[in-house]
């Protein structure tokens, strides 16, 4: 295992960010840069699934009045360690993973960490609204979160994680919507 100081830790960022207007939708790509905090990465390797979630919110601002919101579009990331293959598993959806979630999971499996976060890492036109749900663009922005869902954990790990740097892992951008 490699371990790396706090010199060599990359600032978490959004690196770059693109949002297309098309026939089919608003389509959202991003480049996310994030190494995972100690605990995170420590529960992973301890078999322990972390989970992630991307969100993005459409907003047209509003002078008179707090901005309004066009639409909201969540997509949820399941990560875990399976000890016995020494394999990465990463599961994506557009549902929230409970026990009785159903809904479409593309799952897919890594021989090294490095390349499972690589894939959380790179979101690659994502369909965010349809294309009948945005009326013209003067205004619109879209804002991009990405974070460590601490609510998904074990019980036990979210009232330890609660308040702990260790756990936090937030990245957030916001880009105008061009015409």
């Amino acid at each position: 295992m490699l371990m790396k100081s706090w010199a060599d830790t990359v600032p978490a960022d959004i690196s770059s960010m693109k949002v297309e207007r098309s026939d089919e939708g608003l389509f959202l790509s991003a480049n996310l840069q994030f190494d995972l905090p100690m605990q995170v990465d420590d529960a992973l390797r301890q078999g322990i699934p972390i989970y992630f979630a991307a969100e993005a919110q459409v907003q047209r601002e509003r002078w008179y009045w707090s901005d309004q919101q066009l639409g909201t579009a969540t997509r949820y990331y399941r990560l875990t360690h399976q000890p016995l293959t020494r394999r990465w598993r990463l599961h994506i959806s557009n549902n929230a993973f409970t026990s009785s979630s159903g809904g479409l999971v593309l799952g897919q499996t890594y021989e090294q960490l490095e390349d499972a976060l690589a894939a959380i890492q790179r979101i690659s036109r994502w369909k965010i609204m349809e294309p009948g749900q945005l009326n013209g663009t003067s205004g619109v922005s879209v804002q991009l979160r990405f974070r460590v869902d601490l609510s998904a954990l074990p019980r036990p790990l979210q009232i330890g994680a609660l308040g702990r740097s260790g756990w936090n892992l937030q990245l957030s951008r916001t880009q105008i919507l061009e015409p």
